[in-house]
């Protein structure tokens, strides 16, 4: 018989969320670079086809107003301008036969495009 365990984490509505499978992934992608000085940047820039687009990278900068949050020893880093957008999103990571990358659910998006690269 396969027991099934259930990992619940708490979803923070005052900021952005790393979920613990995006956590691992992030930690796997910084072992790869041999990089401990870097962070998970996440901002919301003017773009693509609904008026906002994500992007995610590491960084080594700290700029004036970062929120840094940290997750299982990852740190992100949420530029001030993007706070409130991003404020309750849940960042996961998808490896299926479909799609594999990082996933972003946001509770503030009114709509997305049909590519999902962008949000409004």
């Amino acid at each position: 018989m396969t027991e099934q365990v259930e990992i619940t984490t708490e979803t923070r509505t005052d900021q952005v969320n790393l979920s613990p499978v995006a956590a691992s992934k992030v930690k796997a992608l910084l072992e790869q670079e041999g990089r401990d000085d870097l962070a998970l940047r996440i901002s919301v820039q003017p773009g693509g086809c609904s008026g906002l687009r994500y992007q995610l990278f590491f960084d080594e900068r700290t700029l004036d107003g970062d929120v840094v949050t940290d997750f299982d020893g990852v740190s992100v880093v949420v530029d001030r301008m993007s706070v409130p957008y991003l404020n309750g999103a849940t960042i996961d990571f998808v490896d299926s036969i479909e799609k594999q990358g990082f996933t972003i659910d946001n509770p503030n998006a009114t709509g997305s495009c049909a590519c999902g690269d962008s949000f409004n």
